[in-house]
C-alpha cells in the first residue's frame, strides 16, 4: 500500500501477476490516493491491518478476532479483496502458534484515509498485541508526524510495528520511522529467511513472495513488498515471547541469529 499526494492508501499491481500485490516498486497499477493477560497465559498476538481475512481459507489455520473500522458493520472483517488473507497466511506459515487480530481498513477497493490508518494502529495497540503488521506505507512526508505519534502510542503499550521501509530510493511511512521494524524487498533472500542489516536504523530484508498457492507458480501468485513485511512479521512472531514488549533492537537480536 502506498500513499502519494492524497490522504489515502492502496497497494499496486505486481507486473505480470494479474494478482494484487503490495509493492511500491511495481512499475504499473494502482497507486494510493493514504494489559490484562500475563505472558505465560497467552500466545503472541499479531495485528494485521489490511483488507480483512477469509477465515475459511485453508492457509488460515487458527481462530481470529477482528474488527472493521470502516462505516457499517464493525464485525464485518471478511476479506473481499484477498490481500489481507494472503498477508495473514504468510504470517501463519511462519508462526502458526500466534493469534491473529484482524483490523480491516479496506473493503471493496484498496484505499483508506490516513485517519483510518491511525485509528487502526490505535485500536490494535489497545488490544494487547505484541506486533502490528502494516503491509502498507505512504510516501507523503506530510503524514509522517501523525504516524510518528501513533507509533509512539503503540510502543508505549508494548506493541511493535513492522512495516514497509523504503524502495527504489523512496521512503515510506511509518516504516521508515524510528521505533518501527523497517522492511526492505530482497528477491535474493530465501523465501523463509531474513537478512538483517544493522546500524542506527536497521533494515530487515526479506523475499517478496507470498505463501505458495496450489496451481500457481511464484510469479503468478501475489508478490511484492507487502509480503516481505508479512514474512518478517511471521518470523519475528515465532521468535518472541508473548508480552515481552519488543523493540527494534529485540528484532535485530532475535532475527540476526536465524
Amino acid at each position: 500500500m502506498l500513499l502519494r499526494d492524497c490522504p489515502l492508501i492502496t497497494p499496486v499491481f505486481c507486473p505480470g501477476s494479474g494478482q494484487l500485490g503490495h509493492h511500491p516498486g511495481s512499475s504499473s497499477g494502482l497507486v494510493d490516493s493514504v494489559v490484562g493477560i500475563g505472558a505465560m497465559k497467552r500466545r503472541v498476538r499479531v495485528a494485521v491491518i489490511d483488507s480483512g481475512v477469509n477465515t475459511a481459507h485453508p492457509h488460515i489455520g487458527t481462530e481470529v478476532e477482528g474488527v472493521c473500522l470502516l462505516p457499517g458493520d464493525s464485525d464485518d472483517y471478511v476479506d473481499r479483496l484477498g490481500h489481507g488473507t494472503a498477508v495473514a497466511a504468510a504470517i501463519q506459515e511462519r508462526s502458526p502458534q500466534s493469534d491473529l487480530v484482524i483490523v480491516k481498513v479496506f473493503d471493496r477497493r484498496l484505499a483508506a484515509s490516513i485517519d483510518t490508518l491511525v485509528a487502526a494502529i490505535d485500536w490494535a495497540a489497545r488490544r494487547n498485541v505484541d506486533l502490528i503488521n502494516l503491509s502498507l506505507g505512504t510516501a507523503n512526508p506530510r503524514h509522517g508526524e501523525v504516524l510518528k505519534e501513533a507509533v509512539g502510542r503503540a510502543t508505549a503499550v508494548g506493541a511493535l510495528l513492522v512495516a514497509a521501509g523504503s524502495h527504489a530510493g523512496v521512503r515510506y511511512f511509518p516504516g521508515s520511522l524510528e521505533g518501527v521494524v523497517s522492511v526492505g524487498l530482497d528477491w535474493g533472500c530465501p523465501r523463509l529467511g531474513v537478512q538483517v542489516v544493522g546500524g542506527s536504523h536497521p533494515v530487515f530484508g526479506a523475499s517478496g513472495y507470498a505463501r505458495p498457492a496450489p496451481g500457481l507458480s511464484p510469479d503468478q501468485n501475489l508478490k511484492g513488498l507487502s509480503f516481505a513485511v508479512a514474512n518478517v512479521t511471521g518470523l519475528l512472531a515465532r521468535e518472541l515471547t508473548a508480552g515481552c514488549r519488543p523493540s527494534v533492537m529485540t528484532a535485530v537480536e532475535r532475527l540476526s541469529r536465524l
